[in-house]
């Protein structure tokens, strides 16, 4: 559960003759993750690609760029299928032809419309004018320049201009051309006299006419482009259709034909043998061996190099001594001669072995990355907390709902496997945060299920527990166990560094480097919640030693193992540790005061909304007036028994009666409520009511899902975790599209 799946280096050596034999038993098992050939036996080299490989990649390509530009995708696929070599010959070359002849059609049919289109931009600003084409261009003595500007500066500019002995300007409603006669043979005399006016040049097309007639043209003849467009692609559609699932199994065998004819380049090979070495999980070793042997018999020799361990310093060992020496006559591996160690080159693939309500959280632990084969795995951690702190701090059954609601809909609408975990990681943390929502009583902010389960169902006087927002002393105590779970979370990291240590630099950096924070991070806290030094209030808030009211001598304890902590931070970090030591102390467990401080937040924005909405009122407990109509102060029993505080205030939302109900002096009406405010109210509570709830649940994913992953990521995982492991690729294909039968 916290490690990976135990591994075992095989080799499987043999005969050049069964070669091909061996590969395809190989891939039909799907169980070795192949490792490189390194050069490393003598006389070896890398083996060459199988005959036919050079051709199979060819047609893949093909086929891939045959599936893009018909865009296939997988649910085109249909039944299984037997793809023969006779049928990648033939129908593959047929469909290539019929593919291309119609993308060349497409292609010449998009540069036509492209072309029109340029010239229907072109023309456009001209029938703004109104003048027909040939009439502004082919003039001995006139000047003409047609462009975007203003026509009034063009005027100016020309009335002025000494070169032009008479001018003539027209204007359309951006265009304007501008006729002029020069006093001199100087061909650039217009252009000149436009020098100092904002006038961008148009060049005339070559037609002649009236410019909204060829502009309608050429609108009729990008509309028969278009249409001609349409039919193209209509008949892209239809071969789609036609081929989309033999192109689907080509694909898939293909690309098991290039696997398997490409697997020799990771193989040590002779001009008459091959040694081929990988990876696969310690308990599929006899099923491989007898995989191999069914295949080839003899003719090739199977052997457990190695069962990898969990030493990151490359500590292996062979197969314990009471195995047998072979599994159906293939050699395994003995713990005689010397300790096997794996190569850091070619550590374990990780295959993660977590139970699976955890494995959607794989995916949050490989965010940072996927663990190393030699350290200890946090998803089971993750899985255990992200959801509980989550959950906590939302706190809602109608948001929980949603939220799993959400969960479902992404891990059963998409096929990627890290947005189906994800999928399954929100429907957790909705799950946690509708469970806290019923002990809170609340749903959407509203104390239904306290009012209609805790209460009368239940007999209880109010729900289990509250978020703080009007009984103040949840507040401290939320506080004061956002620091109790930050210990205990620190705590487990803390523990995970330093059984990663021992295994990687010995128990005396264990001791130093995660064992002294962990004493000086838990000789504080025990201090902080113990009643030591609490006389005349104490160097600390009182809501801390109230929480669990720790004898004195448990805080002095805790002082003692704080300070052999900061002796073995010392030890192990020098000066710079002991200037870490009050991060080490409290900094890292003051960190998780934000999930006090999101619960709070969420909370009141959650009452902010339904005020608005609901509007609410207040009674004050305490008042004479109050007490005379039967109100009282009290004190409320919550936790189950366990936490006691006394009520002097309560506060309610006005859902089904309006301020006029709560006229009486001991009522105090915090706001009236839009739904209260007649129909125009009722359409903007509506509203606000949607749209602020979205809002709450949208912020819940922002904060407290951020807040919890970074307590995750930055608190806890750099007390103990790298990453950086290899996954696991065996060698084979799981079939979709194609059969061999």
């Amino acid at each position: 559960m916290l490690r990976p799946e135990r591994m075992s280096k095989v080799s499987v050596t043999g005969s050049k003759r069964v070669i091909d034999d061996v590969i395809e038993t190989i891939h039909d098992l799907n169980v070795v993750h192949l490792s490189d050939y390194d050069g490393h036996i003598e006389g070896f080299d890398n083996g060459d690609p199988m005959a036919g490989a050079d051709d199979a990649s060819e047609k893949l390509v093909t086929v891939r760029s045959l599936e893009s530009t018909l865009d296939v995708d997988e649910e085109d696929a249909g039944p299984t299928r037997i793809v023969t070599e006779e049928s990648l010959e033939t129908e593959l070359e047929e469909i290539r032809v019929e593919v291309n002849e119609l993308d060349d059609r497409r292609g010449e049919l998009e540069d036509e419309l492209r072309e029109v289109e340029e010239r229907i931009d072109a023309v456009e600003p001209f029938a703004d004018l109104g003048i027909d084409l040939d009439l502004l261009r082919g003039y001995d003595s006139l000047q003409v320049a047609v462009g975007e500007g203003d026509a009034d500066a063009v005027r100016e500019q020309l009335q002025t201009a000494e070169a032009i002995e008479a001018f003539e300007v027209f204007s359309g409603d951006d265009t304007v051309a501008a006729f002029a006669y020069p006093r001199s043979d100087d061909p650039d005399a217009l252009d000149d006299a436009l020098v100092g006016v904002e006038f961008a040049r148009l060049e005339v097309p070559d037609a002649e006419g009236s410019p909204e007639e060829y502009v309608e043209d050429l609108r009729h003849e990008r509309e028969t482009i278009e249409s001609k467009l349409d039919s193209v692609e209509d008949e892209f559609e239809d071969l789609r259709v036609e081929h989309a699932g033999f192109l689907l199994a080509a694909e898939e065998k293909l690309s098991i034909d290039v696997q398997k004819a490409e697997a020799p380049l990771q193989f040590a090979t002779t001009d008459h043998a091959f040694v081929a070495e990988g990876w696969i999980p310690s308990d599929e070793y006899a099923s491989f061996v007898e995989g191999i042997q069914d295949a080839v018999g003899e003719h090739a020799a199977v052997e457990e190099l190695e069962r990898a361990d969990y030493e990151p310093s490359g500590h292996g060992h062979h197969a314990p001594s009471d195995e047998p020496e072979s599994v159906d006559g293939a050699e395994a591996a003995t713990d005689g001669g010397t300790t096997a160690e794996f190569d850091e080159d070619d550590s374990p693939p990780v295959i993660q072995d977590n139970p699976g309500p955890a494995k959607p959280f794989e995916s949050l632990t490989e965010v940072i990355n996927r663990p190393k084969y030699t350290e200890l795995d946090p998803t089971v951690v993750l899985f255990l907390t992200f959801p509980a702190f989550y959950g906590f701090m939302i706190g809602d059954l109608g948001y929980g709902v949603l939220y799993a609601a959400v969960g479902l809909w992404l891990a059963r609408s998409f096929d990627s496997e890290m947005l189906s975990k994800l999928g399954g990681v929100a429907m957790w943390a909705g799950g946690f945060t509708a469970l806290f929502g019923v002990l809170y009583g609340e749903v959407f902010g509203l104390h239904l299920i306290t009012n209609h389960f805790w209460e009368p169902v239940v007999g209880l006087d109010d729900a289990p527990i509250k978020k703080g927002l009007h009984v103040g002393a949840f507040a401290e105590l939320w506080l004061a166990a956002s620091l109790l779970f930050g210990v205990a979370h620190l705590a487990v990291g803390y523990v995970f560094g330093m059984i990663n240590e021992t295994r990687s630099h010995g128990l005396k950096a264990a001791v130093t480097e995660s064992g002294g924070p962990l004493l000086l991070m838990a000789g504080v806290g025990a201090w902080l919640f113990s009643t030591h030094m609490q006389s005349g209030g104490g160097p600390r808030p009182e809501l801390l030693y109230r929480a669990l009211e720790l004898p004195p001598v448990v805080g002095m304890i805790g002082l003692a193992l704080a300070l052999l902590g900061l002796v073995l931070v010392t030890i192990g970090e020098g000066a710079a540790g002991f200037l870490e030591s009050p991060t080490y102390a409290l900094v890292n467990t003051v960190s998780y005061t934000r999930i006090a401080a999101v619960l709070l937040a969420k909370a009141g924005m959650a009452y902010v909304v339904n005020l608005l909405v609901f509007g609410a009122y207040d009674v004050d407990l305490t008042s004479e007036a109050a007490q005379s109509h039967g109100y009282e102060p009290y004190t409320g029993d919550y936790l189950f028994g366990l936490f006691s505080t006394d009520i002097t205030h309560e506060t309610h939302f006005m859902l089904f009666s309006g301020p006029e109900s709560y006229q009486a002096e001991y009522y105090s009406v915090l706001f009236d409520g839009l739904i209260h405010m007649g129909w125009g109210g009722v359409l903007a509570g509506v509203v606000v009511l949607v749209l602020g709830h979205l809002l709450v649940l949208a912020l819940g994913v922002t904060s407290a899902g951020l807040q919890t992953l970074r307590l995750e990521y930055v608190e806890f995982f750099n007390k103990f975790y790298e990453g950086g492991g290899e996954k696991y690729h065996p060698f084979g294909y799981q079939r979709n599209y194609t059969t061999e039968d």
